[in-house]
């Protein structure tokens, strides 16, 4: 009777994991499927004031229709002005604003915005008052002087803005003070700005550059407990992720921040914009809520007096980009301090980066990331393998010494401390460790959560394809079972939204406790019994990567433990003597209750 309520207990828990995981899911991995709206919304016939609100997706950019009809009008005709300097940079292009010096429209020309090859490139950056507002400006801050601001119109020199090709603005106030702006560009993402005042006027002035990042959180990707979407920055030796949008909208000294700012700004789990001090200067920083929706960076120089004769220039750096993990190492190993950790590894990054390291090689040889994978989860094995062994002949040493250790129990059944001590001497004899087993296991767990990070972090693994339907790894399995694959015209529920990776999960994991040579008493069996179709479920919603280096994992376990019980046969001997004494046992039960 106590078999079967545990085991009703265990049936009743798991269905309760079940329904309520969607809910979970959604809150933590908020993954609407709202790539195809952008161009739903350029087609006639959408009334964008009746379109809702759709929440942040993990990637981010806008969700609402009406929000992706306006963003297109309002470039088309914001980008036209002929006074804009373009930027055609190898990994960049867009333009500047010479009204209020900002550069207001970047796209990443290597990274397109949905799978489709032809969807065209992802944009950073778009001008003040668009619904995908996200922008840097440059100027100054002073008492006493007429200063450029944010409607200034300036003079610009030189341009496209190129790697060899810098852009020159220049603003003369009439007063005495020619203020320029002189933005340089290299090969991938970092523009520099070298923001100069010369004073050709009688007496000192005192001015303090500035810059400043502004942007809409109408863009920005989910935020979960894994992966920080919002103000970040590198504040006196460590990396600061944090506060979220809503936190700063609610409370401003959120966005105090404290310690010497090595750079800071917004990131999104793929794109990154921040703002780096000169070098050795003592900069004041922070984030603030501009309501609204909008925030802002701030980077403050301390004042600098100017004489009558001078001039001073202050460089900042601007990153507008892609958070490829090989072009932040650079920057950081060209002085930007800890720009790599700009990605969050999290606690086991001394894993995950070595694990990034090798997928991303493994990719260059094999050029495709699915195959990469599965290399990967192979390698992952054969190192492992030695141990697995060791684990499997330890459990094959404690079969063997089992009738010892029940003679034992037997003998100190009234006796626990010394029935201890016993098998504690007869481990020793026979050269045991009943701990052994759990070596794998344990193991296994930094890497699975490195490698979890890995896949869902990796911009490099963004839009990759592998075979067939999965056309992006980084996005969970699209095709769904219980519909024929949107033959039958039904939308089917997200928890049930189940693909043949997530099968090929549940169905090769069964078959790895199926071959479990542990001993486990009647409800651990059926508790067994379920957990891989329950975790079919829960694993569905995850990035297909994950399922199909789950599913490697799986396939190679099982062709591990046939090669070992081959090596090991008196470990499947027990198994199998221990399955049928069971089963004799539960038929002689039945036998009895009826």
């Amino acid at each position: 009777m106590d078999n079967q309520r545990n085991l009703l207990l265990a049936v009743v828990l798991c269905g309760l994991l079940l329904v309520g995981w969607e809910a979970a899911v959604n809150y933590l991995y908020p993954q609407p499927a709202v790539e195809a709206q952008a161009e739903q919304v350029a087609a006639a016939g959408i009334d964008e004031g009746a379109a809702p609100t759709v929440r942040r997706t993990r990637e981010g950019g806008l969700t609402d229709a009406g929000d992706i009809a306006e963003e297109a009008r309002d470039l088309e005709t914001e980008l036209v002005s002929a006074e804009r300097v373009k930027i055609a940079a190898p990994e960049v292009t867009g333009s500047i604003n010479p009204v209020g010096a900002r550069i207001d429209d970047i796209t990443l020309t290597t990274h397109r915005q949905m799978v489709d090859k032809d969807s065209g490139p992802v944009r950073i950056f778009s001008p003040a008052k668009t619904p995908a507002q996200h922008f840097a400006q440059f100027g100054w801050i002073g008492e006493g002087v007429s200063l450029p601001g944010a409607d200034t119109v300036w003079q610009a020199s030189g341009g496209p803005l190129a790697p060899d090709t810098p852009v020159t603005l220049r603003y003369d106030n009439g007063e005495g003070q020619l203020f320029t702006i002189k933005l340089s560009i290299d090969n991938h993402y970092m523009i520099t700005a070298e923001q100069t005042v010369a004073n050709t006027a009688d007496g000192p002035i005192v001015v303090r550059p500035y810059s400043f990042i502004n942007r809409t959180s109408k863009t920005a990707s989910a935020s979960t407990w894994n992966v920080h979407s919002g103000p970040i920055g590198n504040f006196g030796d460590a990396v600061q992720f944090g506060p979220d949008y809503e936190d700063l909208a609610e409370d401003a000294s959120e966005g105090e921040t404290e310690g010497r700012a090595h750079w800071l700004g917004f990131t999104d789990i793929y794109w990154l914009s921040a703002l780096i001090p000169q070098e050795g200067s003592d900069a004041e920083t922070d984030f603030r809520s501009l309501g609204g929706e909008l925030f802002r960076a701030d980077l403050i120089y301390q004042p600098i007096t100017v004489g009558a004769g001078k001039q001073v220039t202050r460089s900042t750096q601007l990153f507008a980009g892609a958070k490829e993990t090989a072009i932040l190492d650079q920057y950081e190993s060209a002085g930007v301090d800890k720009f790599g950790k700009a990605i969050d590894w999290g606690y086991f990054e001394i894993i995950a980066w070595p694990i990034w390291w090798l997928l991303t090689h493994l990719f260059a040889i094999v050029g495709n990331f699915g195959v990469a994978i599965i290399g990967l989860t192979i390698l992952i094995r054969l190192l492992l393998f030695p141990i697995a062994q060791k684990q499997f002949a330890s459990m094959a040493a404690m079969k063997a010494i089992q009738p010892k250790m029940k003679a034992i129990q037997e003998r100190y059944k009234d006796d626990k401390q010394k029935q201890q001590q016993e098998i504690m001497a007869l481990y020793k004899k026979e050269n045991v460790n009943p701990l052994a087993g759990c070596l794998p296991i344990l193991i296994q767990i930094p890497i699975f959560f490195a490698l979890y990070k890995t896949l869902i972090l990796a911009i490099e693994m963004r839009h990759q394809p592998f075979a067939l339907w999965l056309k992006d790894l980084s996005a969970p399995d699209p095709a769904t079972i219980l519909n024929l694959f949107g033959y039958l015209p039904f939308d089917v529920p997200s928890f049930l939204a189940i693909g043949p990776l997530a099968i090929l999960l549940g169905v090769t994991m069964w078959l790895t406790f199926k071959m479990n040579p542990t001993a486990m008493d009647p409800i651990q069996q059926q508790i067994f019994n379920i957990m891989p179709w329950m975790l079919m479920f829960v694993m569905a919603p995850f990035a297909a990567g994950l399922l199909l280096y789950w599913v490697t994992n799986n396939v190679l376990t099982l062709a591990q433990q046939t090669y070992l019980y081959s090596k090991h046969p008196q470990l499947r001997a027990a198994a199998e003597k221990d399955k049928a004494d069971k089963a004799a046992a539960s038929a002689r039960d039945a036998k009895s209750k009826s």
